[in-house]
């Protein structure tokens, strides 16, 4: 089942998001270094998570990171958009 995203009035383009693989790929493998923070636009968020790697030898920005690749993967297209795009929701 295709969800259309309304552009214009008119629904004919599909919608996703383009951003949900790679940051979730970027957060597990990069978490502590918080590529997918930088990634998503997320610039002060991901210099604190580099702070955090850096002071706890990247154990707590790692786990940081695995947990919201986690996250990424597991909501669906328009939940991930709307959530981390749109609404710009920093943590978790």
């Amino acid at each position: 089942m295709e969800v259309y995203e309304k552009q214009g009035g008119n629904y004919n383009q599909p919608y996703r998001s383009e951003k949900k693989v790679a940051a979730g790929i970027l957060a597990i493998l990069l978490g502590g270094l918080a590529i997918h923070k930088f990634y998503l636009g997320y610039t002060k968020t991901g210099i604190i998570q580099l702070i955090l790697s850096v002071i706890t030898c990247g154990t707590v920005g790692g786990l940081i990171g695995l947990i919201e690749g986690i996250i990424y993967l597991t909501k669906s297209d328009e939940e991930f958009d709307r959530t981390y795009v749109q609404n710009q929701k920093e943590w978790f």
